[in-house]
């Protein structure tokens, strides 16, 4: 595992910026590594744990299917929604991404950034991540990053 530095999600710009990322980030799920890169970017916007977005190339991209599923993100624009589908089981809404993201965005194209709270584990830097409360933001809590966060206790509901 690396040490580093702590941050506060409440320094983190808002709107979000998006940084590229060089340590190694992983998603296992059921025993296989459905992602590993050291290429990804990560999202920080103010009160939110920081977001990676994963090269599809560094994805095992054969395990995902693309959904009708949008939402939109006021700053990235509209994302669009893959589901993991395994002989054994299908996770929904697995991952998101930006096929045509906002100005200012252009480097998260077609990067996939994976909800942690619905495969068994995403690591950075060796370190397993603790998914941010609710399935809404997606955010990558590790011990270096603190809160508190949107979406947790203690941000008054959002």
């Amino acid at each position: 595992m690396v040490d580093r530095p702590e941050e506060s999600v409440w320094d983190y710009p808002r709107p979000p910026r998006v940084e590229a990322f060089s340590g190694l980030i992983e998603v296992h799920h059921s025993g296989l590594v459905l992602a590993k890169s050291r290429r990804t970017y990560r999202a920080l916007e103010t009160s939110h744990p920081p977001v990676f977005y994963i090269p599809p190339a560094d994805i095992e991209m054969e395990m995902l299917v693309k959904t009708a599923k949008t939402s939109m993100c006021e700053f990235k624009g509209m994302a669009i929604y893959y589901d993991l589908v395994l002989p054994e089981m299908q996770v929904e809404s697995v991952a998101w991404s930006y096929e045509n993201p906002r100005r200012g965005f252009e480097e998260i194209k077609d990067h996939l950034a994976f909800y942690p709270s619905k495969v068994d584990a995403c690591y950075v830097d060796g370190e397993k991540v603790k998914p941010q409360e609710g399935d809404f933001y997606g955010g990558w809590i590790t011990k270096n990053i603190k809160g508190p966060f949107k979406g947790g206790p203690g941000t008054w509901g959002w």
